[in-house]
């Protein structure tokens, strides 16, 4: 089934790397057709273990490769454009090639949707979150944090006398817990105190409480 036919099931965060890696590639006068190729080559080894990886050393090929293979001048700036734009966009999806693929196939559309309408003078880069700066955003929104006020969590890491905590479970925080490293397991649920806040009302520091 072609890509552009596909149901949408992006994510909010998902959209906007689609629409980050559309705006960057217009700006850059990449030929869409590029994208389609290299979708064209995801879509068929999408279902294969490290499909993602795989996708990513095929982007790296083309550069290296791009004088050899190129059918004009600005083939090989296409291809730096494209891994460039899946470099900076894509990485965090490099385990989830189904996703990749409908990311990609968004932003193709994305692209004939710019050129079509907008002039290119007009269109401006965005900054995208991550899933995992989403996921803290949005409970940083939910909650309003105070110094002093203590929140359950679970303890993610062990290493040395420094814990990683994982709060509301989805803050991770590793802080240096000398006289109560040794006493916790990875995977227990305790509870921690709030030391310090930052500037944007999210959380800087913790302790655990023994």
């Amino acid at each position: 089934m072609p890509i552009e036919t596909a149901p949408v099931e992006l994510s909010e965060v998902q959209w906007q790397v689609a629409d980050a890696i559309a705006r960057k590639l217009v700006i850059e006068g990449t030929d869409v057709n590029e994208l389609r190729k290299s979708i064209s080559y995801l879509r068929e080894y999408v279902d294969r273990e490290n499909a993602g990886k795989a996708f990513f050393d095929y982007l790296k090929m083309l550069v290296r490769k791009g004088n050899q293979i190129g059918h004009s001048t600005k083939t090989i700036d296409y291809y730096k454009s494209l891994d460039d734009a899946c470099e900076k966009y894509l990485k965090d999806y490099q385990d989830k090639a189904p996703q990749m693929l409908m990311i990609l196939g968004w932003a193709a559309r994305l692209v004939q949707y710019y050129r079509r309408g907008v002039p290119t003078g007009e269109i401006q880069q965005i900054e995208v979150m991550s899933e995992r700066e989403a996921e803290i955003h949005a409970v940083t929104q939910t909650y309003t944090f105070e110094v002093g006020q203590e929140l359950p969590a679970t303890v993610a890491a062990i290493k040395g006398n420094k814990v990683t905590y994982e709060i509301l479970g989805t803050i991770r925080l590793t802080q240096k817990e000398p006289k109560l490293a040794s006493k916790l397991t990875e995977g227990q649920e305790v509870s921690v105190r709030i030391e310090d806040l930052k500037d944007d009302g999210s959380i800087k520091r913790v302790k655990g409480i023994p």
